[in-house]
């Protein structure tokens, strides 16, 4: 059984490799529409395990105006991540045009942790 994200963007083609560097993750399985310009549907793995899928969005939608609200009906905890410099490289990754809601940090549950919301709007909490 497969289990990871479903993720839905604009300029999906673009989000797939800003995931794949934050993330050290490789595009597994993928459908482009006819004119090659988006992702019909992407999977992402990390060491041969399914973590992420993306998609074109299907409406176009403003990244400001979530940016601006600061607030998320979701966050997405991508995976574990193994180390802080793991979540580091991808916290650095996903503040590029993002909006950091917190740093990282030690929680009570977490050593390393922290809040992103992506330029693709994207709420992620990212961890050891």
């Amino acid at each position: 059984m497969k289990c990871y994200t479903q993720v839905y963007v604009m300029n999906s083609l673009e989000a797939v490799e800003h995931y794949c560097r934050a993330f050290g993750a490789e595009v597994s399985f993928e459908i482009k529409n006819e004119a090659k310009t988006e992702y019909e549907h992407c999977e992402l793995s990390v060491k041969g395990e399914p973590v992420l899928a993306v998609s074109e969005a299907p409406e176009p939608y403003d990244v400001s105006a979530i940016h601006k609200m600061r607030w998320q009906t979701m966050t997405f905890n991508a995976f574990e991540l193994g180390s802080e410099a793991a979540v580091q490289k991808a916290f650095d990754v996903l503040t590029e045009g993002g909006l950091v809601l917190e740093p990282i940090h030690q929680a009570p549950w977490s050593k390393c942790c922290a809040t992103v919301m992506d330029k693709y709007g994207v709420c992620w909490w990212i961890a050891i």
